[in-house]
């Protein structure tokens, strides 16, 4: 597992009557690419080497047996497992590759989590996302810029985000955050 780097530890970053950030717990992640049927693949072998009916349509998710996954591209996933899982995961996709060659690497310490709630956390979010906040359903996942960092966004409800975003982003995009959150909670003050 690569070593996890940041600076930031599990920690809340903010907590006002808009808006609460904070930093998420460490998770495995695997970024994967595979052929999709469309292209010669075989996505239900790979979807059965994880455990995981792998998503499709760009944005869209899953979850199953503890693995969480999103769709970011026509052939790209990013995994979330468990530390414990990511292991099983990484030699269960290894395995297929002799039949099914496909890219798949482990970035867990490549990133941070911000988990963002709250009443006013698509406000928070639009000072610096690069569209529409309210484009993306709930359940579903981008990749998109956020204060000109590449980010992925989890929506989880209507007012509940995960945003993934690489260590060397993380703590700017926590005092963007935690400006933003301040600022959206004097107006309802």
């Amino acid at each position: 597992m690569s070593k996890h780097i940041s600076s930031l530890a599990p920690s809340v970053v903010v907590d006002t009557a808009a808006a609460r950030v904070a930093v998420s717990q460490l998770i495995g992640r695997i970024s994967l690419r595979a052929r999709t049927q469309e292209s010669g693949g075989d996505l239900a072998a790979v979807s059965k080497a994880i455990g995981l009916d792998l998503p499709t349509q760009i944005g869209t998710r899953a979850k199953a047996e503890g693995i969480e996954a999103a769709c970011l591209g026509p052939d790209e996933w990013t995994l979330l497992v468990s530390l414990e899982q990511i292991e099983k995961v990484e030699d269960a996709l290894a395995a297929l590759y002799p039949s099914l060659p496909h890219s798949m690497t482990e970035i867990t310490g490549r990133e941070v989590t911000f988990t963002i709630e709250g009443p006013q956390t698509p406000d928070l979010l639009s000072i610096g996302l690069a569209r529409d906040v309210n484009s993306i359903k709930v359940g579903h996942a981008r990749r998109t810029l956020f204060d000109g960092a590449t980010v992925t966004l989890w929506r989880d409800s209507e007012t509940s985000f995960r945003m993934d975003v690489w260590n060397s982003f993380a703590p700017f995009l926590a005092t963007t955050l935690e400006t933003g959150a301040k600022e959206l909670a004097a107006e309802l003050a």
